[in-house]
């Protein structure tokens, strides 16, 4: 097994842990990018907000235990995501977009909680027309396990399918356990990683720290074992066709698209490939 520590990175007040992409490892499956946003507490008059950037070749997966965060890009989405919903946007060719706190929630203050993840298109999908799809929080299937539950976010787990569809193998769940719960890691999952969210959690015996990633052995069952209450994610799914080139917020089986890409968004990032997002009048600047 593989251990990843996360890298903190202060955002102006609110504290992200970077586990991938990590130097020992790039990606698990087709996951290549794993943030955990928080938790983090806005005073009134405070809020998220990430400026209108660019995305190539992946998708961006926001999913929140607490909090709400306003989505627009350049498709014309504008979208809330609260807990447990899950905003799924396939970049493909070209996307950009925003996330913003709700300006009621602004108003009064409130807190924020959550996974940002990204993954890696397959080679036949890297350029496919950019695409948003919003999963409301009741349509994620729950499975009761022996001593916990747990949350289908995308693929196929303990007989339970997500509706969330990726042109990919995958697998990404929340897992809630109660102390004593024992929770094998099927190989037929393919690559996994599983990261503890918070609680005091063993794998074959071997603890697992809170804000700690763990990726298995390809082909091993080690099982996951909950000394108090445990909540975990689980991220997986078969190997990408080849390795990604990774550029700011661009993701690319060919660093040809991402200069050209690059490019672009410099040229003009309200229009050519991009496009306005509605309300959105500024953007991240491209580094140098």
């Amino acid at each position: 097994m593989l251990k990843i520590e996360g890298k903190a990175k202060d955002l102006g007040g609110f504290s992200v842990m970077r586990l991938l992409p990590h130097p020992l490892r790039r990606m698990v499956g087709p996951f290549i990018f794993f943030d955990h946003m928080g938790p983090a507490r806005f005073e009134p008059g405070h809020g998220l907000d990430v400026r209108p950037h660019p995305h190539i070749g992946l998708a961006t997966v926001t999913y929140l235990f607490q909090g709400m965060f306003r989505h627009r890009d350049s498709l014309g989405t504008v979208r809330d995501i609260g807990p447990r919903a899950v905003n799924w946007m396939t970049a493909g060719r070209g996307i950009s977009h925003s996330e913003r706190s709700p300006p009621e929630l602004r108003a009064s203050g409130h807190g924020v909680h959550g996974i940002q993840t990204w993954v890696a298109l397959p080679k036949s999908h890297e350029t496919m027309a950019p695409a948003f799809r919003h999963h409301p929080a009741g349509s994620i299937p729950s499975v009761r396990l022996e001593g916990g539950t747990a949350r289908v976010i995308a693929g196929e787990m303990w007989d339970e399918r997500s509706p969330v569809r990726f042109p990919h193998p995958i697998i990404y769940a929340e897992v809630n356990l109660q102390p004593g719960a024992m929770l094998p890691m099927e190989a037929a999952w393919g690559e996994r990683a599983v990261y503890i969210v918070s609680g005091d959690a063993t794998l074959n015996g071997e603890p697992l720290p809170e804000r700690q990633m763990w990726v298995l052995d390809d082909g091993t069952e080690p099982v996951l074992e909950a000394r108090d209450n445990v909540h975990a994610m689980i991220c997986g799914g078969a190997p990408m066709d080849g390795p990604r080139e990774i550029w700011w917020n661009m993701v690319a089986s060919d660093p040809a698209l991402i200069e050209v890409a690059k490019a672009d968004w410099k040229a003009d990032p309200f229009g050519g490939r991009w496009g306005p997002i509605a309300d959105e009048h500024e953007h991240i600047p491209a580094p140098d």
